[in-house]
């Protein structure tokens, strides 16, 4: 039969004939046959398949294969063998000089056949290895699209393990060397769609391994970042940026923009190398990255860098602007590029040739595109027209241009400046707008490392966004003696006011550095806030006490307005009360003490304990974006039946107590109740705030805050070598230890334990445990006879009355993050908000926290991360997804604030009656002046700088000036069908100049 299906197809027959005769041989061929006669024919089916010198051969190869696989299985998988593969892979098929080239077709098409057999296994082994080997001798982008197709179809064939990581390496490595040598429009369209291919696989790679994702960017960077390459890596490459996961992007570029080993001039190409990127057509999220890196190196004063790169690409970039399928991209790049060069008028000078011919492109265009983009582009030429002014010469064409377009008012054009600045900025917008002008694009300030201090920077930046806190320290007077707390309210004073992007706190670590310290040596960042927090309360209770008087009111009687005079600030702030209890289990005698305390230190529960709802004495409950209903069962959520408390009255002793809880989502206005119709449940239609809720509601077998609340307020036995002494039977005696909290903190800081001392190593080692940081959380505290009686009084609050305990409900405002694996070594950074009321005061004080209808859960606050000097914009979402991409990085010391409840009435009405009379805090004169004559020195110094560096950059090479689309576009205007820029599709010759 083989000799009859090779006859027809070799004969001078038409075509169809030959077609009627063929279908019958493969009619013929879906009966039983011998071996032999099935091996012949699918040896010429396979030299159809891969010799022939037309498609119609091809094709019938194809046809004769899938017949054999589909009706003679047997035979094929004995043809289709792991030996007879690895010839193909290696040796090629047919003759010298004329290897086929549809070796990876064809193993895909035969595998389809093989997949259930007993040899599956061991080609699949096969494979792993060879398409590595193949991809390491950088094939055509044809061919490694047709290794990603196979691997696509066939991921059982993808490396595994190291080979994985390496794997996708090499493959950035071939995509790094695509050229598209054609520029016919089909053939462009052809590499495209190969390109797309293979950086798709490498996408379906890493969402099933996600650790090889940074040895991916690794060698990507060594790439575009290599001097030593004759010719410049593909553009190609942008194609694999737009897979990478942007919550990744801030330790990307904190990585590499803090790396020693990475040199300026490999930056430098690396950088000039992705900006490159803007002409890449089908790349997302590139000019984010191209962005991010930028700002990046701003951060870390690698001014030379941006100065070189921004001179030497601006007019490439802008000259994509005329393509629609790019613009979008390259004018974010562009915005930034001229918005943060700002030390001269060299960039956008470099531009006014063109400005006036690309306005009049965009204009003819007349597409939604192109008339978003031309209002963009003028508020960004009005952005340096008020920048640079004193060229009216050079600016009379570029006006003449712009002058039908909308234009900005002065305070936006105030805003984009302030807001993107990247370096100094002379004397007339220093007077404009100085705040602005030197920060970073949050108007918020850093604090400069001064040797492993990043310890001390956190918690500064956590006690300087604690709004009521800094408040009451701006607002000390002169001659408090209090020498500690003035040095805080200096540094919290140029926080708020200075110019520098970043100051020194040497003066108050100096003055605050706990003397067990090493010098230069990280320490453990919750040590030294108790240190400081301990230091100045005591510091106040020694020395002159700060008097701040409370305003009298109905609510407040003269023995609890008392109370609050007593107070140090530090235990205003962040005291709270507990009550510890002991239970002797012989005589069932209880002893009782009361503590104050600044924070509370969670530990970890074993892993064979399970603690949720586990609690005797305050069960906790961890509510995601569903509310998850109390047990009716009352002995859940009693307190332990041994505790001896003062029945309050009218109270049934059986009642159950108030559990702690994470609060539930809710409708505006709505309270957190179980059984509310408000209730969000897992299946509820997505609302914006589903997502953090989300985030926030952790897998089952994972911890939560909550969790370790649970887990500190639970009973603990006290036996063997823990005996406890008791006083009735005058002995050690088993017993039981149970705490409560009696007061809550205006600011609970709670510190997880996540460094423990190993005894076999002789050091502190981390629990990396991932832990769900809720954003709202809810705290019951003990109610005390005398609020009992108010409670009656008044009739409010039956809750409380019944469980003996009232809620307390707390917001999340900061996050201390350390990195690394020791307390002795690593990072800290934070994550902080200004937590302001959400409940209007005249509302009543009732122990029922409502929350406020105009902001859900405070989402809408900003937050920011603050890391050393760097300072940027956030979210909750980063705040809960850090330590899933960073698995080092782990929340340690967080920080809520109370909103206004019963207990917290009389010093929130304080507070808030201080801040509406005096608004922000006026600080004493001598302060104020010395801010002045900072932020005067600080702008001379970066004029000194900026000279400076102008000196470096005239001194480098120069560079080559790109070739410019405006030239080379002349004759768009008389382009015929769709193949000028401005209808998107791109002739032959301008398409392959965008792309390549």
């Amino acid at each position: 039969m083989d000799k009859i299906l090779e006859a027809v197809v070799m004969s001078s027959y038409p075509n169809n004939v030959k077609q009627g005769l063929v279908r019958r041989v493969i009619e013929a061929a879906k009966q039983p046959m011998d071996s032999e006669q099935c091996w012949s024919m699918l040896e010429l089916s396979t030299k159809l398949y891969l010799t022939g010198d037309t498609k119609y051969k091809r094709e019938i190869g194809k046809e004769v294969l899938e017949v054999y696989g589909h009706y003679h299985p047997e035979e094929f998988e004995e043809f289709f063998n792991v030996r007879f593969l690895l010839s193909l892979l290696q040796e090629g098929y047919g003759p010298l000089g004329k290897r086929s080239h549809y070796i990876l077709d064809y193993i895909q098409l035969g595998l389809q056949f093989v997949l259930e057999s007993p040899s599956a296994n061991s080609i699949f082994s096969l494979l792993r290895i060879e398409v590595l080997r193949k991809v390491c001798e950088r094939p055509s982008p044809k061919q490694c699209a047709k290794i990603s197709k196979l691997l696509t179809q066939h991921p059982q064939c993808i490396p595994t393990g190291k080979h994985q990581v390496l794997f996708c390496q090499q493959l950035i490595r071939c995509i790094g060397q695509f050229q598209c040598i054609s520029e016919g429009e089909e053939d462009i369209m052809e590499f495209l769609e190969q390109v797309n291919k293979v950086s798709s696989l490498l996408q379906r790679i890493w969402r099933t391994q996600t650790s090889a994702i940074l040895p991916s960017l690794k060698e990507l960077f060594a790439i575009i970042s290599s001097t030593e390459e004759q010719e410049a890596p593909s553009n190609a490459l942008a194609s694999v940026v737009q897979f990478v996961p942007l919550e990744l992007m801030d330790g990307v570029i904190r990585n590499l923009t803090n790396d020693d080993s990475i040199t300026d001039v490999q930056m430098m190409t690396a950088i000039g190398r992705m900006i490159d990127w803007v002409s890449w057509p089908l790349g997302k999220n590139i000019d984010k990255w191209i962005i991010g890196l930028l700002k990046g190196l701003a951060a870390v004063k690698k001014f030379s860098i941006l100065i070189e790169v921004t001179l030497s690409k601006i007019e490439k970039v802008f000259s994509k602007l005329l393509y629609p399928i790019v613009r979008e991209g390259a004018l974010s790049v562009l915005q930034y590029m001229l918005l943060s060069f700002q030390h001269s008028h060299e960039a956008f000078h470099l531009l006014l040739p063109h400005i006036p011919r690309l306005v009049a492109s965009l204009k003819k265009e007349d597409s939604n595109s192109a008339t978003s983009s031309l209002e963009q582009l003028a508020e960004l030429i009005h952005c340096m027209f008020f920048r640079f002014s004193g060229f009216p010469d050079l600016y009379e064409p570029v006006l003449e241009a712009v002058k039908a377009l909308p234009i900005p008012n002065e305070d936006r054009i105030k805003h984009l400046l302030g807001q993107n600045a990247w370096t100094s900025q002379k004397n007339e917008l220093a007077c404009f707008y100085p705040r602005l002008a030197s920060k970073s694009e949050t108007g918020k300030i850093g604090l400069i490392n001064l040797g492993n201090t990043c310890y001390m920077n956190s918690i500064i930046q956590s006690l300087f966004m604690a709004s009521d806190f800094r408040h009451s320290v701006l607002n000390l007077t002169e001659g408090n003696s209090q020498p500690l707390m003035t040095k805080l309210q200096w540094l919290f004073a140029f926080l708020e006011h200075s110019q520098r992007p970043a100051i020194s706190p040497e003066s108050f670590l100096s003055a605050s550095w706990p003397p067990w310290f090493t010098p230069g040596a990280q320490q453990d960042c919750s040590e030294y806030l108790k240190y400081l927090l301990d230091r100045l309360h005591e510091e106040e209770k020694t020395g002159n006490r700060i008097y701040q008087k409370l305003k009298e009111s109905s609510l407040m009687s003269q023995a609890m307005e008392q109370h609050y005079l007593n107070k140090t600030l530090i235990e205003k702030m962040f005291g709270g009360k507990m009550m510890t209890k002991i239970r002797c289990l012989k005589c069932l005698n209880v002893s009782s003490r009361e503590e104050a305390f600044t924070d509370l230190s969670l530990a970890f529960p074993p892993p064979d304990r399970h603690v949720h709802g586990s609690t005797s004495g305050l069960p906790v409950e961890e509510i995601g974006p569903q509310f998850i209903e109390h047990s009716e069962n009352p002995s859940q959520v009693t307190g332990s039946p041994w505790i001896q408390r003062k029945t309050p009255m009218g109270r049934d002793p059986a009642a159950p107590l108030t559990p702690v809880e994470t609060l539930g989502f809710q409708e505006p206005g709505g309270v957190a109740n179980p059984s509310s119709d408000n209730a969000i449940g897992m299946d509820a239609p997505k609302d914006p705030l589903l997502s953090f809720g989300e985030q926030a509601c952790a897998p089952k077998d994972s911890k939560s805050v909550p969790d370790l609340i649970n887990y500190f307020l639970s009973p603990e036995k006290l036996t063997a070598e823990n005996k406890y002494h008791c006083e009735k039977c005058a002995s050690l005696q088993d017993a039981e230890k149970v705490a409560e909290l009696t007061e809550g903190p205006h600011y609970l800081i709670l510190t997880l334990l996540r460094f423990s001392f190993d005894p076999r190593t002789m050091k502190r080692k981390k629990i990396l445990d991932n832990v769900s940081i809720p954003v709202v959380l809810k705290l019951p505290v003990l109610v005390t006879p005398e609020e009992t009686e108010e409670v009656c009084r008044t009739g409010k609050d039956s809750t409380a009355l019944k469980s003996g305990f009232m809620s307390v409900v707390y917001d999340l405002c900061s996050v201390v993050v350390h990195s690394g694996i020791s307390s002795e070594s690593g990072h800290y950074y934070c994550y902080s908000r200004e937590c302001t009321d959400t409940m209007p005061l005249e509302q009543p004080c009732d122990g029922t926290p409502k929350l406020a209808s105009n902001k859900q859960l405070d989402f809408e606050i900003q937050w920011y991360l603050f890391n050393d000097t760097r300072v940027s914009f956030s979210s909750f979402e980063s705040v809960s997804n850090v330590t899933s991409f960073f698995p080092k990085d782990t929340a340690y010391v967080l920080f809520y604030r109370q909103r206004p409840g019963r207990q917290s009435c009389p010093l929130h009405e304080a507070l808030a009656e201080a801040s509406c009379l005096h608004g922000e805090p006026s600080l004493h004169k001598d302060l104020m002046e010395a801010i002045s004559k900072d932020n005067i020195l600080y702008l001379q110094e970066q004029e000194k700088e900026a000279r400076n560096r102008a000196a470096y950059i005239s001194a480098l090479p120069k560079s080559p000036l790109w070739w410019r689309d405006f030239d080379r576009d002349k004759d768009d205007d008389s382009s015929s069908g769709g193949c000028s820029p401005a209808t998107g599709g791109g002739g032959s010759g301008s398409f392959h100049g965008l792309v390549f």
